[in-house]
């Protein structure tokens, strides 16, 4: 038992907390509600708080008492409808539920909403733990992410989920890596890779393997797929030892409607609408949060500051901003219920969302939220004082459907398309953008993104790497899903880890290396992050040449040191003589060549250094001439 724990107080719940939680702004409620070691009397024990505000009675029943449902009975502490108790001599890993009965004397089994740690599934009981006591390293992290300006900082993003990022062959528990065995071989593999961030899906608890945590039950809860709550805190705790970030998928868009969750909790729907035009996702099969309730507000808004302060997690993605924003999201006539205008704005999620991000960045001014919105909402990103949502980042979904529908294209169909790539750019500043290539595209029968690409094997290859080029030029930080730096070939599947053995053939040896080699780029010249949301940091070479599908363009730094210029030729041409206008007559020094063979391209002969002429091109007094191999993509330094 930990110093800590050994020196643990009483916990109690006071009417200050039950009026701050009935008033969504018990930030701390987590400490309270759930079930936390406690000392009473000189007696140690767990003392158990819940919300249930429409129930007859509460138990808590477990391991501890042998599911006896009349050992234990909660006491209800006021009007706001929550009950505690304190047991004394229960420990830690001890299983639990609350036993709910309803004025009616249905009886209802629910795992714990704040529970720390949760029953491996198939079971779904919650466990008693004590998140006191670990020994964090990571001082030095903490303390310069609160400095940070990511708008100006690099960020490339390795999406992951770790049941499939890498098996061992034992027969136990699937052969998932738990959180201290992957934290050993996820943070050499990001260093090697040069990523900045990681994020991951699935961490809070859920039952289902096949919702990929999507579809949560206890959100206070690492999942115990992969071991204990402290195994997750060392994980953490190494990649931030690493320099590496760390951001959670967080969902607060749905839930689960398994019987032990939130759904009907105490008889009565208190997380959830009661109408179900309000509280369904017709097609998900999900329950949707009442954002209007401050207690279902401060359950989420406490949520992502847990996360912070107990696990030290440096950003939030927030999965399905769209279907929160929209009370007709993905609902027919009939199904859903106009606001007080008479629109389909959700304003109660938006009252939310400006709540919890002046919360939670204001508080921790370092901390990333990123928001998965695929629609052309305003001011996503913006202040909320000016009228915005207040989020670090938008996911650029518009983008990211040009970019893919693009590269799948017959090269011969490039050209009527051409404007696909460059559209992006027309309103990039109007949000701090991700470009994400994420989970969501290589499922579901879309195909791996290597696999998305026309022509022969070789030529799929090389039509990605000049993609992957172009995206890590374009505006917009970066991520992109496991697997797709290498050139998986298959679907992904939470089932099966990653082709690893792919690793063995030179394609795909040779886009791991390329993609390592784009990131060193990207993470060592300034200019290709640090004005993103600008055109200051950008500018067209040329971005009309449709017949020969070729795009050009500078990455410029804010001291004029160390620019890029950035080649790209997206057809099986190989482009003689092809010119280039410049601004300045400044030797081009190359960088990166997609087409080397080292990387499984032509090899074609590229200068090291291009030297301006005096002749005019795209607008440009001087120019430069090369010949642009097929399916490739050229970065010069200058």
């Amino acid at each position: 038992m930990s110093k800590n724990t050994e020196q643990r107080e009483k916990v109690f719940i006071s009417e200050a907390d039950q009026y701050l939680f009935a008033q969504g702004t018990h930030y701390d409620i987590y400490k309270k509600l759930g079930a936390h070691v406690s000392v009473e009397d000189g007696v140690k024990g767990m003392f158990f708080g819940v919300w249930a505000p429409n129930a007859a009675s509460v138990h808590v029943i477990g391991t501890f008492n042998g599911w006896d449902e009349q050992a234990n009975p909660m006491k209800k502490l006021g009007p706001g409808g929550i009950h505690a108790t304190f047991i004394p001599g229960v420990g830690e890993g001890e299983l639990y539920k609350f036993l709910i009965t309803t004025p009616d004397g249905e009886k209802l089994y629910k795992a714990d909403p704040f529970a720390n740690y949760a029953e491996m599934r198939p079971g779904n009981a919650s466990r008693t733990t004590d998140l006191s006591g670990f020994n964090w390293t990571d001082e030095t992290w903490m303390k310069e992410r609160d400095t940070k300006d990511y708008n100006k900082e690099p960020m490339a993003v390795y999406e992951c989920h770790i049941g499939s990022w890498m098996r061992h062959p034992r027969p136990e528990e699937q052969g998932f890596y738990n959180y201290r065995e992957f934290a050993d071989r996820i943070v050499e593999y990001l260093k090697e890779m040069k990523y900045t961030h990681v994020e991951l899906m699935g961490i809070a608890e859920y039952p289902f393997d096949g919702s990929w945590g999507y579809q949560v039950t206890s959100y206070y809860a690492p999942t115990s797929r992969y071991g204990e709550p402290k195994d997750f805190m060392y994980l953490v705790n190494k990649l931030h030892k690493n320099k590496i970030g760390v951001i959670l998928d967080w969902v607060p868009a749905h839930f689960a409607t398994d019987a032990h969750g939130l759904g009907r909790f105490d008889g009565q729907c208190i997380f959830e609408d009661p109408d179900p035009r309000k509280g369904e996702h017709p097609d998900w099969g999900t329950k949707i949060f009442n954002y209007g309730k401050t207690e279902v507000k401060n359950f989420l808004i406490a949520n992502a500051l847990f996360w912070i302060k107990e696990f030290h997690i440096d950003g939030i993605r927030v999965d399905a901003v769209a279907s929160m924003l929209y009370l007709d999201y993905g609902k027919k006539d009939g199904q859903w219920v106009a606001n007080k205008y008479g629109d389909n704005k959700n304003l109660e999620a938006i009252e939310f969302f400006r709540h919890l991000n002046s919360v939670v960045r204001g508080t921790y001014p370092g901390f990333i939220t990123i928001a998965e919105e695929s629609t052309a909402w305003p001011k996503v990103t913006h202040p909320v004082e000016d009228g915005g949502l207040g989020f670090s980042f938008k996911w650029n979904m518009g983008w990211m459907h040009d970019f893919c529908e693009y590269m799948k294209l017959d090269p011969y169909f490039k050209k009527d398309n051409h404007y696909a790539l460059t559209f992006a750019m027309s309103y990039n500043e109007s949000e701090n953008y991700i470009l994400p290539l994420s989970h969501d595209e290589v499922v579901h029968l879309k195909c791996s993104m290597v696999n998305k690409m026309p022509g022969y094997q070789v030529d799929k290859y090389a039509n990605l790497r000049a993609g992957y080029a172009f995206m890590f030029g374009h505006c917009g930080k970066k991520l992109l899903f496991m697997g797709q730096e290498f050139g998986q070939e298959r679907e992904w599947s939470e089932e099966r880890e990653l082709d690893w053995f792919l690793l063995d053939k030179a394609l795909n040896k040779g886009m791991q290396d390329y993609v390592k080699e784009l990131l060193e780029v990207y993470r060592k010249y300034p200019c290709m992050y640090e004005n993103d949301n600008n055109w200051f940091g950008f500018e067209w070479l040329n971005c009309d040449d449709k017949d020969r599908s070729t795009y050009s363009f500078f990455r410029k730094s804010e001291n004029g040191k160390n620019n890029l210029m950035f080649i790209i030729n997206m057809t099986p041409m190989k482009w003689e003589n092809y010119k280039v206008g410049v601004p300045k007559k400044k030797k081009y020094k190359l960088l990166l060549n997609s087409d080397e063979a080292r990387f499984g391209g032509s090899g074609a002969d590229i200068p090291k250094e291009l030297i301006p002429q005096k002749e005019q091109c795209d607008y440009r007094n001087y120019s430069v001439t090369l010949d642009l191999p097929p399916f490739s993509a050229l970065i010069f330094q200058f």
